[in-house]
């Protein structure tokens, strides 16, 4: 039987009552160089018009960074939100998304090894033996791919060498019953013509919280990752590359909370508080179940007059998650039990085209074209119980106390994406440059949802089963010039366009809401920044000052238990600002900072203005300060000590800027110490994350009288013993 409800069984309740380059430790001195391709071609990090955030593959091994959590804590104006944790959401500069939908798209994007990964379920990489990861900030639509619009993470492996064996195997032991392995292997097939690199990690750990209705564990851990590439160099100027990677987790649900009620909801009474980090209620466990794989090929042709680069990647994901949204037991005390997640089955298949210019070209410059095609199938599902007027629930065995309703939306979405883009440097002179791009996409989509399958409607007013087709195209560009005022001192300026498609309602309340999309996002950054090096490059000093004019910027909005999205236009001003100090006598400092002013100029609903408010999940200031001292034991190796400190101002989760979606400042303190042999062919980490006991809410959102949220992880440290051939 369906239960038509309108809006659903709960109104009818109410009415009864730049910082380039953040070096963690790890000072870059003499000609010690970072390099980074966030221009698609390699260029020492100091040399780049664009702000980028790069951690190499030193930093990585010693701050412990393993997923793109560790990446966000440390660099300034990105920010993450994980609910639940195999569903990512960053933020770069204040922008990004939550819309998680089949329709809709991320504004910020994850890149390994230039293979975009257009879903968020997708987001799942072990960053072990990684060569570094890079943090573009700001548009970068014109070389990257769809919908950069907000800023880009970009991880590049380490490639297969052709001419030496070598191996790496680690190993952690730590608190919450911790247990890691990682290793990899490289084989040279054929000496400088082919060889072959396999990696592997597995990443287990117990539950964070204790589920006291169950008996089990909430917040838990378990990752196996694995990665085998082929390289094959049969000429000094051809190149074919082969890889294939995967990832599977299998996680019982996060720990929720109720951390706050509205006493001027009438349902607010069906909650009580429970804002124990440590523990919870909830009356099942749950799970967080995650499937990933791809494949990519690569093939690079050294010509006269350029290299010719083709690539093409191919990717899923099966993800299936299902929690306890309320945190709470079913129980007598008429508490209405809330539950329920996503199953999503997507596709994605990418090809580029790149025309690079050659080695010895005066101007530097690349011409490309891109196609992107998706296929996704996901299931968002509701499940609503209701205790009898006695407060009972039997739903087992034929009993009748209660409602048990469940509702579901399948949603499909089939996206084609093409584009065609051309970016050049162009030397002015000795030492002034100027930088050109520009890039054309057009968007296509085709959408289905319906929730016929619901034998409850408590989110939509009606039935609905709406299939529609929508095409957005765009221009998007960037123009700049840097000048190098001498050898250590560069100055530039950018301004450059990022575009994201519309999309549609994920979970739209009537056929109406099904059948209209939301607009496409505009962003328009001007950028001016300046990169210095002091005393032989002992002290590297970066600032960035941005402006960033946002059009239809997407925003997700709660309406009861309905999530919608809607555009508003907003502005972000921002500074950033790195300083890497090699102190001298093995002391180092490394200090970032970001500030970012980020509100909304135009932000109207039917119900409310929140035009003037700042944008969600977004702090204001941003601090992270990594000292170090590095002990010489001469040949015996030496010590380094390091601390790393996290500071966040305030952040609201709501646009509304009021109620209890508030976060309060955080102070984070993570620390290590690390003994490397005089060879360099072992090392021991004795490491802490989180070690004053912070205590924040990593997720939350309010609806039927109740806030309910998540925390963050508890203290948590370890030994991690690595050897290396």
């Amino acid at each position: 039987m369906r239960i038509g409800f309108g809006r659903g069984i709960l109104l009818a309740s109410a009415s009864l009552g730049v910082l380039s380059g953040v070096a963690l430790a790890q000072p870059v001195t003499g000609d010690d160089e970072i390099i980074v391709t966030a221009q698609r071609r390699d260029q020492n990090l100091q040399d780049v018009p664009v702000t980028v955030t790069t951690f190499t593959a030193q930093e990585i091994q010693d701050a412990r960074i393993q997923e793109v959590q560790d990446v966000v804590t440390r660099t300034p104006g990105l920010n993450f939100d994980a609910f639940p944790s195999g569903q990512p959401r960053l933020h770069v500069r204040g922008i990004g998304s939550s819309d998680r939908g089949a329709a809709g798209d991320p504004s910020s994007a994850v890149f390994v090894d230039d293979i975009y990964l257009g879903r968020p379920a997708m987001v799942a990489f072990d960053a072990f033996d990684v060569e570094r990861i890079e943090v573009l900030k700001g548009p970068q639509g014109t070389l990257y791919g769809r919908n950069v619009v907000g800023g880009a993470i970009n991880v590049i492996s380490n490639a297969p060498d052709l001419n030496a064996f070598s191996g790496e195997l680690e190993g952690t032991v730590g608190n919450y019953e911790r247990g890691d392995v990682a290793g990899f292997i490289n084989a040279p097939l054929d000496e400088g013509v082919a060889a072959v690199r396999a990696s592997a990690s597995v990443r287990t750990h117990a539950g964070y919280v204790d589920n006291n209705e169950t008996g089990g564990e909430l917040a838990d851990q378990d990752t196996r990752s694995g990665r085998i590439q082929f390289l094959l160099e049969p000429t000094s100027t051809l190149r074919f590359s082969v890889a294939a990677d995967s990832t599977t987790d299998r996680a019982n649900g996060p720990g929720q909370h109720v951390v706050a009620l509205d006493s001027g909801d009438p349902l607010s009474g069906f909650w009580s508080l429970d804002t124990d980090r440590d523990s919870s209620d909830q009356e099942f466990d749950g799970r967080q179940d995650r499937d990933t794989w791809g494949v990519r090929a690569q093939a690079a042709w050294d010509l006269p007059f350029g290299t010719i680069n083709y690539l093409v990647g191919h990717r899923e994901v099966a993800y299936d998650v299902n929690y306890d949204f309320d945190g709470g037991p079913r129980d007598a005390a008429s508490r209405i039990s809330i539950a329920g997640g996503n199953v999503e089955q997507s596709e994605m298949t990418s090809h580029e085209l790149r025309l690079l210019s050659p080695a010895d070209s005066r101007i530097s410059w690349v011409l490309g074209l891109y196609a992107y095609d998706s296929d996704t199938r996901r299931d968002d599902i509701l499940n609503l119980a209701i205790p009898d007027f006695d407060g009972n629930f039997d739903f087992t065995d034929g009993g009748t106390e209660g409602l048990l309703l469940t509702e579901i939306y399948h949603q499909s979405a089939d996206v084609e994406s093409r584009a065609i883009y051309a970016d050049a440097t162009i030397p002015l002179g000795e030492r002034l440059n100027l930088t050109l791009g520009a890039r054309y996409t057009e968007d296509d989509k085709t959408y289905h949802v319906d929730n016929l399958d619901s034998d409850a409607t408590f989110r939509a007013e009606e039935d609905i089963d709406a299939t529609n087709s929508a095409t957005w195209d765009a221009l998007t560009w960037r123009i700049g010039a840097d000048y190098h005022l001498s050898d250590d001192h560069m100055i530039y300026a950018m301004v450059s366009r990022g575009f994201k498609s519309g999309g549609f309602q994920d979970t739209p309340e009537n056929q109406l809401d099904a059948s209209t999309a939301f607009d496409p996002e505009f962003a328009t950054q001007y950028e001016i920044g300046v990169r210095s090096e002091f005393f032989d490059g002992r002290v590297v000093w970066n600032n960035t000052f941005y402006t960033m004019e946002y059009e239809d910027l997407q925003v997700r909005e709660t309406s009861g238990l309905n999530i919608f999205t809607a555009n508003a236009d907003a502005t972000i001003n921002g500074y950033e600002t790195q300083l890497r100090w090699d102190i001298g006598a093995g002391l180092a400092l490394n200090a970032s900072y970001a500030y970012t002013d980020a509100t909304f100029d135009n932000y109207v609903l039917p119900s409310s203005d929140y035009t003037g408010n700042r944008l969600t999940r977004t702090p204001e200031n941003k601090v992270i300060l990594s000292p170090s001292y590095t002990l010489g034991l001469d040949a015996r190796g030496d010590v380094e000590f390091a601390v790393d400190y996290q500071y966040e101002s305030d952040i609201w989760d709501d646009a509304s800027n009021a109620g209890a979606e508030y976060r309060e400042p955080t102070h984070f303190v993570d620390a290590r110490a690390v003994y490397t042999s005089g060879n360099g062919d072992w090392s021991l980490s004795l490491w802490g994350k989180n070690l004053t006991d912070e205590v924040t809410r990593t997720h939350q959102a309010t609806f039927i009288g109740a806030t309910f949220a998540s925390f963050n992880a508890p203290p948590t440290y370890g030994v991690t013993l690595r050897w290396t051939y």
